[in-house]
C-alpha cells in the first residue's frame, strides 16, 4: 500500500491554504496509486467516474481524433488535477491519460469528491478557478495552431515545457521528462519530419540540444524570438 505526505495535495490549486489536518481528511477520502511508466490511467471514452491529482512523477494527456490520428493535450505534472471536470460533469473522459514515468497518484470517486466540496467549500471555488484556467490555455493553444507558423508552435510548445518542468543543467533548461519528437508534432499541429528537421536546425545553431528522448533548451531567449515570429 503507497503512503505519501498529505502536505504534497497544497501543490494542488484546488487544495492550496488547507490546513494540515484537512488535507489529511481529504488524502484519506481517496486512494493512492503508483503508476507504471507507460501505464494507462484511464481510457479516451471511459466513464468519467474518478477525479484525479499526481503526486509524484509525469503524466501525458493524449486525444485521438476522428480520423485516427492523435493530439497530445498536455503533460501534466505533480500538484495538478486531472479527469476531474469530465467527472464532476458526468461525461466520458475526453481523452487518454498515460504515465510518462513512474508516478504516483490520488484519485477519488465522484461522491467522495463532492462530498468535500460540500465540506469545504474553497475547494469547489478552486476547482472552478482552476477550470477557467485550462479553458483559457486551451484557447490559446487553438489560436496558435489556426494563427502561427509551425516553428513559431514548436519554440512556444518548448518554452512552456520548459518552464513547468525545466531543470538547470550545464548548458541551459532540461525537460526534466521523456518526450519524443512525435509527441511536439502532435502538440503543435505538425509533423515528425517538420518537428526533427526544426530540432535539427535548431541543435545545431545553439538554441536546444536533443537525445535519446530529453531535450534542453540552452537560448531561451532565442526561442522567444523564435515564438514571437
Amino acid at each position: 500500500m503507497p503512503h505519501a505526505d498529505p502536505r504534497l495535495l497544497q501543490r494542488a490549486e484546488m487544495f492550496a491554504g488547507l490546513p494540515l489536518e484537512e488535507l489529511e481528511e481529504v488524502m484519506a477520502a481517496g486512494a493512492l496509486r503508483r503508476l507504471s511508466s507507460g501505464e494507462r490511467i484511464f481510457a479516451q471514452g471511459d466513464a468519467g467516474v474518478t477525479c484525479h491529482s499526481l503526486l509524484e512523477g509525469r503524466v501525458k494527456i493524449v486525444q485521438t481524433l476522428p480520423d485516427g490520428s492523435q493530439s497530445v493535450l498536455r503533460f501534466i505534472g505533480p500538484g495538478e488535477m486531472y479527469g476531474t471536470v469530465a467527472a464532476l460533469m458526468g461525461q466520458p473522459f475526453p481523452a487518454d491519460a498515460l504515465a510518462v514515468t513512474e508516478s504516483l497518484e490520488v484519485r477519488w470517486s465522484v461522491p467522495a469528491f463532492r462530498d468535500l466540496m460540500r465540506r469545504h467549500p474553497e475547494i469547489g471555488v478552486r476547482s472552478t478557478a482552476s477550470a477557467g484556467t485550462r479553458l483559457f490555455d486551451l484557447h490559446s493553444r487553438v489560436s496558435e495552431l489556426t494563427s502561427e507558423r509551425v516553428e513559431q508552435r514548436i519554440a512556444r510548445a518548448l518554452l512552456r515545457l520548459a518552464r513547468k518542468a525545466g531543470r538547470p543543467v550545464d548548458g541551459g533548461l532540461e525537460i526534466d521528462f521523456p518526450i519524443t519528437r512525435q509527441d511536439l508534432a502532435e502538440m503543435t499541429g505538425s509533423t515528425l519530419h517538420t518537428v526533427s528537421r526544426t530540432l535539427a536546425a535548431w541543435d545545431g545553431a545553439g538554441l536546444t540540444g536533443s537525445a535519446r528522448r530529453r531535450i534542453v533548451v540552452r537560448d531561451v531567449a532565442g526561442l522567444e524570438a523564435l515564438a514571437e515570429g
